[in-house]
Formats: structure tokens, C-alpha cells, sequence
């Protein structure tokens, strides 16, 4: 196979680490952690797009290719018996998604127990697509599906993602939510300058960052909000 080109986003170090080495995904959850720029949802739309779906929604990028050039490069392989069922979910995208389920004739009333999703809260409207479209063994792509949830919300998705794993399914999140990524049992991967590699909760950066700033927030504000002020002035 040629060598891939150079430039976005093939000189990402986990995208380069992807390419060079192969992923065999890990059954049950698994949650891609790490900054912007990481790679996170760039990995996650390209196997999303590369995954031999049948009968099933895409909400992001609708082929490969529409993102980044990523996909083009990747070969999913997948086992004889694997579900074609899935969902990838991709929070920005999602107030179009629900404007177009609540206009298509007749689902409102069937899927949605007689309330329009625009008529709720996006963080309802979210689970509520999340827990229809959840009901077949298959492969999930959610990605920062924490933007539209509240903390409770949160903890309502870590209880769906468990019983998708304990009935067979196989998810991929990307995620900046230390809440999602403490799902027990969960895969963890962080990716960095380094490439990316396998953590625990207790080891990611972004839980140790976030556990440092809810002890001692002013620690933190008094020297962003310091250095902000020395600008203006």
C-alpha cells in the first residue's frame, strides 16, 4: 500500500500511529480521551464511515471522505457473523437530525410517545433518539455526545452504554467527559503527542486535570483571569 500523504490529518500522531499499526477494537466500550486536535473525532467519523452498515442512520459525515481524507485509507475488517446494525451520532449535527425525524409523516407519534423532539429539551430530544435508535445488537459511534447532557443525563447515557455492552453491542465514544470515561469495565484510550495509548480513569490527564481544578478552582482562575487582565490593560 502506498505511503499516506502528508499534512491534515495523516500528521496526527495517533492517526499516523492508526495507519501504521492497525486497531482490532475491543468488544464492549471503548472511549477515545484526549485534547482538540488529538484525533479523537477524526478516527472515529473515518470508522464510522468504513463500517458495512445496513438499514441504519449516520448523523455526521454521510460518506467517507466528507471530513477528511482518513477514511479512504482505512480497511474495516470485520467477523462473518458481526451485526450491521449501528448509529453514529455526532452531537453538532444533531438539531437538523431532530428537525427531520419530527417531520417525517407518522414517526412522531410511534417513536417519540406523542411529543415532537424539538418540543423538548435537547438533552431529552438526545437520549430519547439514543434509546430508540439503541434497541438492536450492532456497532455505535458516539461522538462528545456530553455537549447537549446534564450531569444526570450523563449518568442516564453511562447506564444505556453498560446495557448495550451487556447485550452484545460494540461502542466507540469520543469523549472529554470524565464522567462518560469512568464507565466501569470500559476501554480507555488517550491520545496525545505521543500517538495514542491504552490508561486507566485514574491515570488520563483529563482526570487529574479535572480533579486538580475542582479542589482548588481559584488556583486556576486567579491566573487565567490575572493574565487576561494584563492584557486589557
Amino acid at each position: 500500500m502506498d505511503s499516506p500523504p502528508r499534512g491534515w490529518p495523516f500528521d496526527i500522531p495517533a492517526v499516523a500511529q492508526l495507519l501504521a499499526d492497525g486497531w482490532e477494537v475491543p468488544g464492549g466500550v471503548t472511549v477515545l480521551i484526549g485534547e482538540n486536535g488529538s484525533g479523537k473525532s477524526t478516527i472515529i467519523e473515518a470508522i464510522a464511515g468504513r463500517y458495512p452498515r445496513l438499514g441504519n442512520d449516520l448523523v455526521g459525515p454521510t460518506a467517507i471522505g466528507d471530513e477528511s481524507p482518513l477514511g479512504s485509507w482505512l480497511s474495516v475488517a470485520t467477523a462473518p457473523l458481526a451485526a450491521r446494525s449501528g448509529f453514529f451520532l455526532r452531537a453538532e449535527a444533531m438539531h437538523s437530525y431532530f428537525a427531520a425525524r419530527d417531520e417525517a409523516t407518522g414517526r412522531t407519534e410511534r417513536a417519540w410517545d406523542d411529543r415532537a423532539l424539538l418540543a423538548r429539551s435537547h438533552g431529552e430530544s438526545f437520549l430519547a433518539v439514543l434509546r430508540e435508535r439503541f434497541n438492536d445488537v450492532g456497532v455505535y459511534f458516539l461522538d462528545e455526545p456530553e455537549s447537549a447532557l446534564s450531569f444526570s443525563s450523563s449518568l442516564a447515557l453511562i447506564a444505556l452504554l453498560d446495557t448495550l455492552r451487556a447485550e452484545g453491542s460494540q461502542v466507540i465514544v469520543a469523549t472529554h467527559s470524565p464522567l462518560i470515561a469512568a464507565l466501569p469495565g470500559a476501554t480507555l484510550i488517550e491520545l496525545g503527542d505521543w500517538g495514542w495509548r491504552e490508561t486507566s480513569w485514574e491515570e488520563a490527564d483529563m482526570t487529574r486535570n479535572w480533579r486538580a481544578f475542582l479542589d482548588a478552582p481559584g488556583r486556576f482562575l486567579r491566573h487565567l483571569l490575572a493574565d487576561a487582565d494584563g492584557e486589557k490593560s
